[in-house]
């Protein structure tokens, strides 16, 4: 199984397993602080970019495996690769951030920039996609 691949699995299980998490077990804690839609949008994010990392995954087992002279692939699966990673790791400070503000986990003061220098690097993935 491709790096990727397994990123896209774990990130879309736990995703969903923190979906239900809010909205179940935490429903009274979320509600309680207001941060329903903080949990959600972390939710969002990370299912969404999950999908993302899952379609990198899946154009890079469909380009060849042996490229001829002139042929980019083994440049383009390692643009999609650090794309995914980026987004990756842009995803679990991102959303991570999120869900430990949403509940009162951690130093306000810490994870607060936390949040969007995750949502940097996302965007530098997308950028990286793009490029490539």
């Amino acid at each position: 199984m491709s790096t990727l691949r397994m990123i896209a699995a774990a990130m879309g299980s736990t995703g969903v397993a923190m979906g239900a998490f809010g909205a179940h077990a935490m429903k009274d804690v979320l509600t309680k602080r207001g941060s329903t839609a903080m949990w959600q949008t972390a939710t969002i994010y990370q299912l969404f970019h999950a999908t993302a990392i899952l379609s990198l995954a899946a154009a890079s087992s469909s380009s060849p495996s042996s490229p001829g002279p002139n042929d980019t692939t083994v440049d383009v699966n390692n643009k999609n690769l650090l794309a995914g990673k980026l987004m990756a790791f842009g995803n679990l400070l991102f959303s991570g951030s999120i869900y430990c503000l949403a509940i009162g986990i951690g130093p306000k003061k810490i994870m607060g920039p936390i949040t969007p220098i995750g949502g940097l690097l996302m965007i530098g993935g997308w950028v990286v996609v793009g490029m490539s």
